[in-house]
């Protein structure tokens, strides 16, 4: 049967229901190009505005799957036992966490095949915080990948051109038809790929507040719910934590600053209390999905053990070796990776606490440093960012640091500097404390009457 994409436009603009033959046809008019950008941004816009129904989103979102190759580790010769397992976040300033959460997960017993993303707008990619390190392929070839899955349990790699192609297409005309924030597109271009992967287990980070592309935590809790029900759907167990994006996560943004902290983290030499927190219970809430643990008490404790025993540290120097970067990346220099020429403190204008902070600034102060991209095709350089960012409630006197910058130039310092002093707002007393997981999302919870 042929279905006229001006049809199926029309259908969901008038507020219809688009059946999975529909939807098939979409997908594929996306992959082969018999759909024009018009079309595309057409039908992407009707989403937006009228919204997906639960089985609808299903339908999406297994079509895209199926768009391109469906992995299955078994099959390819990943003999490694254990769950296959991963993390996705909604993006943020500072979030390395996929850089420690993946090895810890191996050194639990699960396999982690990662596949990750760049950065794009004020948020940072994992690709990207890889490719600090001097020699680190993102893109191996197939069996290189595989025989590291089975020396270590994890790689951290892109997504090859046959994975999930209808995503990438989807997306780029979502980038400029200001259709990104579709609740039911954002969740079909998510777990396509995740699907895609042959998981068998997956936590979501999805985050909100002024770093985050979800303002509110009403709508990150609307995604979260979506999220998992999509992926429920589809037969892919799901987790999702609804996190505070209002601060910089950690201690530094930007890629070999983030890398090095991730490092620190992983051997014990610093470990910064939110980060921690968020890590770990990312990793327990995967344990469980994977069978790995039986409660979240007894998982978060496996998962600390992989830490304090070394073994996620030595998880993760295998990994980075195998895939081409530093083999000495745990020992002090190691890394390899290289420092900014300029690097410059703010200097806190008063007395008093660190009141709040505008993430999203912050984190554009790090693009225009040359720490980001504004275009796909921007080049990054991976030694420039902030470090020593202090966090919301920290008390300073006037001249203390606020945070450091890494430039390349004396002038990029300069504004960067301007950037984040208006980022960043002191005041008399420390604000109430706002939690970092504002609420988890599982499976089996009951539906919520007031979502969408």
């Amino acid at each position: 049967m042929t279905f006229l994409a001006t049809e199926i436009i029309r259908t969901k603009r008038d507020g219809g229901l688009l059946d999975a033959e529909q939807i098939g046809a979409f997908v594929l008019g996306l992959v082969d190009g018999s759909w024009s950008e018009g079309q595309v941004a057409a039908l992407a816009m009707a989403i937006l505005l009228r919204g997906m129904s639960p089985e609808e989103g299903v339908a999406l979102t297994r079509a895209m799957t199926h768009s391109g190759e469906v992995l299955q580790w078994l099959a390819l010769g990943a003999q490694r036992p254990g769950p296959v397992l991963d993390k996705h976040s909604t993006g943020g300033v500072g979030d390395k966490v996929s850089l420690m959460l993946a090895p810890m997960l191996a050194a639990c017993g699960a396999v982690v095949p990662m596949i990750s993303g760049r950065g794009l707008g004020h948020t940072g990619g994992t690709l990207d915080k890889l490719q600090a390190l001097p020699g680190y392929t993102i893109d191996p070839p197939r069996e290189q990948m595989l025989r590291v899955l089975r020396d270590c349990g994890c790689a951290m790699v892109g997504a090859g051109a046959d994975l999930a192609p209808a995503d990438r297409r989807l997306y780029a005309v979502r980038d400029v038809t200001a259709t990104v924030e579709s609740v039911p597109l954002i969740t079909a271009s998510i777990l396509s790929k995740k699907l895609a992967a042959g998981l068998q287990g997956l936590v979501l980070d999805v985050k909100w507040g002024n770093g985050a592309f979800m303002a509110t935590r009403e709508q990150a809790g609307t995604l979260a719910r979506n999220l998992v029900r999509v992926a429920g759907g589809l037969g892919l167990p799901a987790t999702a934590l609804v996190t505070d994006m209002n601060q910089v996560l950690g201690r530094t943004a930007g890629n070999a600053l983030e890398t090095r902290e991730a490092i620190d983290f992983l051997t014990g030499a610093d470990r910064e209390p939110r980060l921690l927190e968020l890590t770990l219970t990312l990793a327990a809430h995967a344990l469980l999905l994977g069978g790995l643990a039986t409660d979240l008490g007894g998982a978060r404790q496996i998962a600390g053990q992989s830490l304090s025993s070394g073994r996620a540290a030595e998880t993760f120097a295998r990994m980075v070796a195998g895939l081409g970067g530093p083999r000495d990346v745990l020992t002090p220099g190691g890394a390899a990776m290289a420092s900014a020429p300029i690097q410059r403190d703010l200097p806190a204008p008063i007395d008093g606490c660190v009141a709040a902070m505008d993430t999203r600034a912050l984190g554009l102060a790090v693009v225009t440093l040359g720490g980001g991209r504004q275009r796909a095709s921007d080049a990054i350089d991976p030694r420039v960012g902030l470090s020593h960012v202090l966090p919301i409630g920290q008390r300073v006197a006037r001249g203390d640091p606020l945070l450091r910058v890494h430039a390349a130039s004396a002038e990029a310092a300069d504004e960067a500097l301007r950037m984040a002093a208006t980022a960043i707002t002191i005041g008399p007393t420390a604000p109430s404390p706002s939690p970092l997981i504002d609420r988890i999302v599982l499976a089996d919870d009951p539906p919520d009457p007031s979502a969408p």
